[in-house]
């Protein structure tokens, strides 16, 4: 009867996760008003117009449109008379006002925090138009045009909140994705109704892990039911899932083990980036029609259709895994039209849900589950041997992602490949190998490139991201290799310290190759703020204090 029970209580958040009903993001709600003002460019940035929020009853602004709309309408003039800019990024507070980084970042945390939104602006209502999902804690925002708070960065925050000992705030943001696990059945890429459809990399239940360690065991227990809950949600139809018939976020191996893949449930342009994605998918289409040969003109554009809805799928998957573009996901590295995120069996995501899955085995041991924690620790042995199996690289003496299309490995050596060390599955000898591959391949004068190929593309060189430069520092100093650890640690914090020193800006990216030039790419201009690196900087300089 106590198995029964156990059975059951874990299925609970499978039912709790199905009858969600998510608000509608801005382009459901706008719709040709949407789109119009997306692809005619009203805004330079096109988070613009996903985060603005109407003066007046969406009723009577549509109304009103399609009754104006048509050739000499004034669409600038229209939105303005209707809607709320977003609040502009308070750029004086980011630059430079003090001499030593450390101290203008712990300055800048009263920029980054936000009060809790007992509800969001304008009427407090989701679907009223604002993309803004309440959060009831406070929270820090990463900065410049993020003004929500994001999934996979607010770790990162919490490693520089944590060396300014500021526990309050680390327990907030833990308290606000409990509530997100709780109302919507996930943690959303970001607090935004856009992001709804899909999740970002699962760092939750490292987040948890964290306070724990601050805080004590019992935070483990108290989170418990919201770790199952994420857990259960990116587990959805590991029941049903089948070779070659992946369903959602799972996977089925050829060899009947189950693995993850970045995923979104919808398979439209993203609100926030929707003149961009549009493009990409008119090109695939393009791109497609010039290849082949079909019947009639209804065919041909059946078959368009799918593709740009395929691509569309495409983006918004490789954008759940944060790097969104990138020739990560790229079946020819030079062209992001050739995306298929959803074919790929990522190392990150994978070696993450193994982690989820040992720290929810600790905390039912906490909570005195014994049966059920041997359960989660039985499949997260079964994780690592898959990911082992499927994306270790003898060869290349590295990890890399697995490609379900081509059933093989990927030829992309990307950081991800270091989260086998971070979570610590990887065998001694492998991480030997792996820092020598490292350090011929990914490891420059500014620190840790995002990838090896040079696209223009924001996730790959000579980019550089804080989040990445923490992963590998993390997991040589996990087996021993301090050496190593120290070096990318200085060599970041040096990169970090120049740039602030001339221009007194911390961003969301550097150029790690040449550290006299800016990044390259990206669909929209470096970020002032920022939180994650901020973070990354305090935790690194906590870790190797040297002046």
């Amino acid at each position: 009867m106590k198995n029964f029970f156990l059975a059951c209580l874990c299925c609970i958040p499978i039912l709790l996760t199905a009858q969600v009903k998510l608000p509608a993001s801005p382009d459901k709600i706008y719709g040709q008003l949407f789109m119009d003002v997306q692809l005619g460019q009203v805004f330079p940035d096109q988070k613009t117009f996903a985060d603005c929020t109407p003066k007046r009853k969406i009723a009577d602004i549509m109304y009103d449109y399609g009754m104006m709309k048509g050739p000499g309408m004034d669409l600038q003039k229209f939105v303005a008379g209707n809607f709320n800019l977003p609040p502009a990024p308070p750029q004086l507070n980011y630059i430079q006002q003090e001499k030593n980084v450390s101290v203008h970042i712990n300055n800048l945390w009263s920029v980054l925090k936000r009060e809790a939104d007992v509800s969001p602006r304008w009427e407090g209502k989701p679907g009223n138009g604002n993309s803004l999902l309440a959060l009831p804690y406070p929270y820090i925002v990463p900065g410049g045009r993020f003004r929500e708070i994001h999934y996979w960065d607010s770790y990162f925050t919490m490693l520089g909140l944590q060396a300014s000992n500021e526990t309050v705030m680390m327990e907030n943001i833990v308290k606000d994705f409990d509530y997100l696990i709780n109302a919507f059945g996930h943690v959303p890429a970001g607090s935004r109704t856009y992001y709804l459809s899909r999740s970002g990399q699962p760092f939750f239940c490292m987040m948890v892990n964290l306070l724990a360690s601050i805080k004590g065991k019992n935070i483990l227990k108290q989170y418990l039911p919201s770790m199952l809950k994420e857990y259960a949600y990116w587990m959805d139809g590991a029941g049903s899932a089948k070779k070659g018939e992946p369903v959602k976020y799972v996977v089925m191996m050829p060899d009947g083990s189950i693995l993850n893949r970045y995923w979104d449930e919808n398979n439209g342009p993203r609100p926030e980036n929707y003149k961009q994605d549009t493009e990409i998918a008119e090109a695939a289409a393009l791109e497609l029609a010039m290849r082949i040969k079909v019947a009639s003109p209804e065919q041909l554009k059946e078959i368009l259709d799918r593709k740009r809805s395929d691509t569309y799928r495409e983006l918004r998957a490789a954008a759940c895994s944060g790097w969104d573009g990138s020739s990560r996901w790229c079946a020819d590295p030079g062209k992001m039209i050739s995306i298929q995120a959803t074919g790929i069996i990522p190392v990150d995501l994978n070696c993450l849900l193994y982690n989820m899955e040992t720290i929810i085995a600790t905390a039912l041991k906490t909570n005195r589950q014994p049966q059920l924690a041997l359960q989660y620790s039985r499949k997260a042995a079964k994780r690592k041997t898959a990911i082992l199996k499927y994306c270790w690289n003898k060869e290349k003496s590295f990890f890399v992602d697995y490609n379900m299309i081509s059933a093989q490995q990927s030829a992309n050596i990307t950081p991800a490949g270091l989260f086998p060390l971070f979570v610590k599955i990887a065998a001694p000898q492998q991480a030997v190998a792996v820092a020598k591959a490292f350090s011929d391949m990914l490891l420059k004068e500014g620190g840790v490139i995002n990838t090896t190929n040079n696209t223009g593309e924001l996730w790959d060189a000579p980019n550089a991201v804080a989040p990445l430069q923490w992963v590998a520092v993390a997991s040589f100093k996990n087996y021993g290799n301090r050496q190593l650890a120290k070096d990318i640690a200085l060599r970041w914090l040096a990169l970090i310290e120049k740039v602030y020193l001339a221009t007194g800006r911390l961003t969301d990216r550097y150029n790690a190759e040449d550290i006299t030039k800016e990044p390259t790419g990206g669909t929209y201009p470096l970020q002032d703020g920022f939180a994650s690196t901020n973070s990354v900087y305090l935790a690194l300089k906590k870790l190797f204090p040297i002046p």
